[in-house]
């Protein structure tokens, strides 16, 4: 839905994106993920039509943002990290301005207005005044404005930013319903731990650059292809890193900050299953066997 190709840019001399390419397939929730100015902003505002590369193109379900970005705004619902909002007008008169700027027809756009706060749970406030509501609720009304139209694709910059704990669980359920319901999502975020429960898929961007894309366990056995297990002990003695190294199949043993040790080994389930069999008859006593994920944060 989304492919971006070998795209560069520049502000005045100073290059910002360098040769940046990636693919958003149909129906994922697609993390963009970099420290600030590693350019994720500047790729954002290309996907909706705000900015032109350089060099390189930008394609949104098959159509060229530099080429027909009308046709582009059509397909595309953007929510930028800081939107504007009317402050004196209500929660219903908000929407009912965007869905008029869309070109939504009149008899109809009561019943799409309507639509939309039921699914962003906007429906018992839509008399409040915009200024009233709280950071949550702004959220939700920022993303159903870019509801409004219908689109295939929705860019999410910072959809959680300021949100306390209780509004991001709310504000994640929302993007995994948005989801279901057959959108494509890409989503900007620092906030790692979230986007490793949603995301089906990433792109990690450093310095302009594009460091890896794919999903998170296929950048992670990139980054470490050997297996590993993490074994939890009941009591641990303190050669257990040692007793454990000398079971069959293990290239290395180490101790985690948290107890557990982190097993690396060599084949496949049958290996698991002999050094796991080798603990218990060494009477090492398990509490825990888990796959070592490697989780967005560590890569």
């Amino acid at each position: 839905m989304i492919r971006v190709e070998h795209v560069s840019h520049f502000f005045g001399a100073f290059q910002v994106l360098r040769d940046v390419t990636f693919r958003v397939p149909a129906g994922e929730i697609f993390g963009f993920i970099g420290p600030n100015g590693a350019g994720k902003t500047t790729t954002i505002r290309m996907m909706a039509t705000l900015l032109e590369p350089d060099d390189g193109r930008v394609l949104v379900s098959g159509i060229d943002v530099v080429d027909a970005p009308a046709e582009v705004r059509r397909v595309i619902g953007f929510m930028p990290d800081s939107f504007g909002v009317y402050d004196r007008i209500t929660v219903e008169e908000y929407l009912e301005f965007f869905a008029a700027a869309h070109g939504l027809p009149l008899a109809g756009r009561k019943k799409t207005i309507d639509a939309v706060m039921e699914l962003t749970e906007l429906g018992q406030i839509q008399g409040k005044l915009v200024q009233t509501l709280s950071k949550g609720m702004k959220q939700r009304l920022a993303i159903a404005r870019t509801l409004l139209h219908d689109p295939k694709v929705l860019v999410l910059d910072e959809p959680a930013n300021g949100l306390d704990p209780r509004a991001r669980i709310e504000m994640r359920e929302l993007i995994e319903e948005l989801r279901r319901l057959g959108k494509t999502i890409l989503l900007s975020s620092h906030i790692l731990t979230e986007l490793s429960d949603m995301c089906t898929s990433v792109a990690i961007l450093e310095k302009g650059r594009l460091v890896a894309s794919g999903t998170v366990d296929r950048i992670a056995q990139g980054l470490r292809p050997e297996r590993a297990v993490l074994i939890r002990l009941l009591a641990a003695p303190a050669d257990a890193e040692a007793r454990l190294r000398r079971a069959p199949d293990v290239n290395e043993v180490a101790r985690e900050p948290d107890g557990s040790f982190r097993v690396q080994y060599r084949g496949g389930d049958e290996a698991l299953a002999g050094i796991v069999e080798h603990a218990v008859a060494d009477k090492l006593r398990l509490l825990r066997v888990e796959p070592d994920q490697d989780d967005l944060e560590r890569i």
